[in-house]
């Protein structure tokens, strides 16, 4: 039986991905960690959570051999957003973190699955069917870390054979818990203005396509991946990975279909528009389609009335 570790379990992928992985795994076989606790969290106050700082290799040691961890997802960063603001803090958790993480899986012969992003791409990149093997100079401290991890992982995984294994992950929508500092977050809090307020202020501008997912696509993919067969996996760190892509005033026009009354209008970040501006609009995910066998359920339409159905008796 697997024993799984997941780092940064209380973000917006942790939370969705420790309820499933407890599912599949049974409670007890999943470790939910993050560096503090949040007061009310269910993932701190139902099953197993252990305080873990990643930029800390013996706290993360620790915990993997007192539960005998086979598996390590890891998940513990700082954000695009965010990390614009912070540059050196982002460097020392997203990176110094993935190296102790690493290190500690050489030494205690886990398998790792580390997300990577859409920001690994940057302004030379060609923005439409953007190919798996393609140029990659990002203009952002997030999608340098990224790059710079996909390296890493893949120097792990040829120098030493930890089984490490990651996913470009697109712009996540969840009706569980809230983003953390994206440049996609407003295809979340869309959805929440909707319901309470009949209207949203937009800090992307009309005409901003980017690679979405709604997350139970996002966890679905991410298990399937850790269960592929390794001998079939050419693009171990990272598979391009996507389900849809829009643009502000598609996904309001999709709310308006539920409620009719919904208006959006637009209140640009310079800051969150330039990162955005410098991603692609559309990503070409063959080769995860191809080696592991993906294919989203959800598209735009979906997602949408899943999501509005959820948060409405949420919101109650």
């Amino acid at each position: 039986m697997k024993k799984v570790l997941v780092t940064g379990a209380l973000g917006q992928i942790g939370t969705d991905l420790v309820l499933f992985l407890r599912d599949v795994y049974g409670e007890g076989n999943v470790v939910a960690s993050s560096r503090s606790r949040k007061e009310g969290h269910i993932l701190c106050e139902n099953g197993i959570f252990e305080l873990i700082d990643v930029r800390d290799p013996k706290s993360i040691d620790e915990v993997v051999s007192r539960h005998k961890i086979t598996d390590i997802y890891h998940l513990a960063s700082i954000l695009s957003a965010v990390g614009e603001g912070n540059p050196q803090m982002l460097w020392d958790i997203n990176m110094n973190g993935l190296y102790n993480v690493l290190e500690v899986a050489r030494a205690r012969k886990c398998a790792v699955m580390v997300p990577s992003s859409i920001a690994v791409f940057g302004p030379g990149t060609p923005l439409d069917n953007t190919p798996q093997d393609t140029i990659m100079r990002p203009s952002t401290i997030y999608g340098v870390s990224k790059v710079a991890g996909e390296l890493l992982c893949d120097y792990y995984y040829k120098k030493y054979n930890v089984d490490v294994r990651g996913l470009r992950y697109p712009g996540l929508i969840s009706n569980a818990a809230l983003p953390g500092g994206g440049t996609t977050d407003y295809a979340v809090h869309i959805y929440y203005d909707a319901i309470k307020h009949k209207k949203y202020s937009c800090f992307l501008q009309e005409g901003t396509y980017i690679d979405m997912m709604y997350m139970p696509d996002a966890i679905e993919g991410t298990y399937m991946l850790m269960q592929a067969d390794p001998a079939k996996l050419k693009h171990r760190n990272a598979f391009n990975f996507c389900a849809m892509s829009f643009a502000p005033e598609d996904i309001a026009a999709e709310i308006k279909k539920i409620i009719p009354e919904f208006e959006i209008t637009y209140d640009i970040d310079p800051i969150r528009q330039a990162i955005a501006d410098s991603w692609p609009n559309t990503i070409d995910d063959s080769a995860a389609r191809e080696e592991w066998g993906w294919k989203p359920k959800y598209d735009l339409a979906a997602m949408t009335k899943d999501m509005i159905d959820v948060l409405s008796k949420k919101l109650k």
